[in-house]
């Protein structure tokens, strides 16, 4: 069974494509890529929600694991690829999460939830004097 088991190897391991998915040079980004597609799917969600010290952490993790994948040898382009997108989307959120909670982003967001109250309010008074 091992000498199975070893003679599967090599024959995976004599062709660079096989041997490339099966290294941590490809695994290792793949399982990554959580990270970014999670952010990207944060940025549809309510301001509210982001942590401004996570994304600060994560803008710096990713930035420095970019320098870090290329500093290896031979170079990774996947995981630099991974960390390039989590950079963008944490930038992101790291500019929605500043103008949310110190550009004002709060405070309009309460002004346009006063201000649609009291639309509906007017609205539901003129419907009411037309159907008289």
């Amino acid at each position: 069974m091992a000498a199975a088991i070893k003679a599967l190897n090599a024959k995976i391991r004599s062709n660079k494509y096989t041997d490339y998915v099966c290294s941590t040079h490809f695994w290792g980004p793949v399982s990554n890529f959580g990270i970014p597609i999670a952010a990207i799917a944060d940025m549809s969600k309510d301001p509210e929600i982001i942590s401004g010290r996570m994304t600060g952490a994560l803008t710096l993790y990713s930035a420095t694991f970019m320098r870090y994948a290329l500093a290896v040898s031979p170079a990774n382009y996947l995981l630099f690829g991974c960390h390039a997108i989590n950079l963008s989307s944490q930038l992101v959120q790291g500019y929605r999460y500043l103008n949310y909670f110190h550009f004002g982003g709060k405070d309009a967001k309460a002004l346009a939830g006063e201000v649609g109250g009291k639309v509906e309010s007017i609205a539901d008074k003129a419907k009411a004097a037309v159907s008289k």
